[in-house]
């Protein structure tokens, strides 16, 4: 029995995730530990103006989500956006070291939430010392996991219900401090920099970019969809304009009611907020509310880059072991392992501002190479119901995404030494599988015989009812 009859002989991935699910799983994955960690780090660059950062942030970040939505489209398979590479440019290496920055990158995000679980937040309950809080929160994470994607899918509904009406409270907070009189609106349009102020608000949408991080990880979640070509962009979009419009009502309240300089020096920046609100919220709730945020961030995380992990597998990426799915679970449980070994491993040796940035770094590159990808696949045929993005929305999201990643931004050099050492590591294991087994081939993502490419009246004949995708 061949290695690719072995795996077609495995179950497949449930098909259990409704739009609506969808929906809350990009919204939970958007949400989370950028916002209510990140704030003050942001108002550390611009001063006042917390709420532009966010604005263009939300803004670069919808240019991406375009070619997303429409590359999820034309090919509806979980490997993402190692997939998307291999379609466009057909280099096993380029390939191998996309999916492996998702997954480098899926990893550290994680990393990041589990140690910030460990930080001030987690203080106004208990004092813990950061590295065991990481560890125990992880392992936990991923025994969740291993349960289903329909739990974990539960779980991320009530969480994210959870962590909005953290964010809400902020915004109604703001509200009643502009009814009242009680805040500084003006403070909100006050830029501070040190250097130039393209620069500084450059370098706070490196961080406010951050915060807007979780919307590529639906794609990983398209052979998990009921209907993924109707509701993943609608999915993707909707999630990413909700938590896009809540983040810069955040902002403005934060600016409005604490000094910058205040916000600056805080662990806790919306915590500050509720403490200088003369509204009645408890520290220690609105505490419980942020440490729900950030686990929620560190679950979905886990999710897809396990999901990636598999995705990969099971179109020859990497070993198809890691594509073994559990009869009654429906789970990757060895990807699952994997994933949660790897972010053991970093939340345990790195920082918490380290961690964040090394993510955003790698996802710029993988973006500007899914954007890149979608301008190459512009003449593929898109299938019926799928969405086709604008020409100019995935030129402008590769422009600056390419922009972002540059030292312009004011990047700690430690940041790319951290990326350039976990690219190195990848291109180490894709050469020694090369030299080991010589079959390290382009045509092993999407098959061993690759068919020609059907037109769109092929497509109309051949796709399968929407229901079956």
């Amino acid at each position: 029995m061949t290695g690719r009859t072995a795996h077609a002989a495995q179950p497949t991935l449930a098909r259990v995730l409704s739009g609506r699910m969808l929906l809350f799983l990009v919204l939970g994955d958007v949400l989370g530990s950028g916002i209510y960690a990140l704030t003050g780090q942001i108002a550390a660059d611009v001063g006042g103006m917390i709420w532009a950062p966010f604005l263009t942030a939300f803004a670069l970040a919808f240019l991406t989500g375009t070619a997303y939505a429409e590359l999820v489209g034309k090919y509806p398979r979980a490997a993402g956006a190692a997939l998307y590479a291999n379609e466009a440019f057909r280099r096993p290496f380029l390939t191998f070291m996309v999916g492996f920055t998702v997954l480098a990158a899926g990893i550290t995000s994680t990393a990041t939430a589990a140690r910030a679980i460990g930080g001030k937040y987690l203080a106004e309950f208990v004092a813990a010392p950061t590295v065991v809080v990481a560890v125990v929160f992880i392992l936990l994470t991923a025994v969740l996991n291993a349960r289903g994607i329909e739990e974990s899918a539960r779980v991320n509904l009530v969480l994210t219900v959870i962590e909005l009406t953290g964010l809400l409270l902020i915004v109604g907070i703001g509200v009643h401090a502009l009814a009242t009189g009680a805040g500084e609106p003006g403070r909100a349009f006050e830029l501070r920099a040190e250097g130039p102020a393209p620069l500084a608000l450059l370098a706070g949408t490196t961080l406010a970019f951050y915060a807007m991080l979780g919307f590529e990880n639906s794609v990983n979640l398209v052979e998990e969809a009921r209907r993924p070509r109707r509701d993943l962009p609608r999915a993707l979009f909707g999630g990413m304009f909700i938590a896009g419009t809540v983040y810069l009502f955040v902002a403005f309240t934060c600016a409005m009611l604490v000094d910058p300089d205040i916000l600056t020096g805080s662990g806790a920046p919306l915590l500050e907020v509720v403490k200088a609100s003369d509204v009645p919220v408890p520290s220690k709730l609105f505490a419980a509310i942020a440490l729900v945020a950030v686990a929620n961030t560190a679950l979905m995380n886990m999710v897809m880059a396990s999901r990636l992990v598999y995705g990969m597998a099971a179109q020859g990426t990497i070993p198809t072991v890691f594509a073994r799915v559990l009869p009654g679970r429906r789970t990757p449980p060895i990807a699952i392992g994997f994933v949660t070994a790897l972010t053991v491993a970093l939340a345990s040796t790195g920082q918490l501002a380290g961690l964040a940035d090394t993510t955003v770094l790698l996802l710029l590159l993988v973006f500007f190479v899914v954007n890149t990808s979608a301008l190459v696949l512009r003449r593929e045929p898109v299938p019926p119901g799928a969405y086709r993005a604008p020409t100019w929305a995935p030129a402008l999201g590769a422009l600056s995404c390419a922009a972002l990643a540059t030292p312009l931004v004011h990047r700690e050099g430690t940041v790319y030494l951290r990326a350039l050492g976990l690219l190195a590591l990848a291109a180490v294991l894709v050469l020694a599988q090369k030299v080991a087994s010589g079959r390290f081939r382009a045509c092993e993502l999407s098959g061993a015989a690759r068919p020609p490419r059907p037109s769109r009246a092929d497509l109309m004949v051949l796709s399968p009812p929407e229901e079956t995708r």
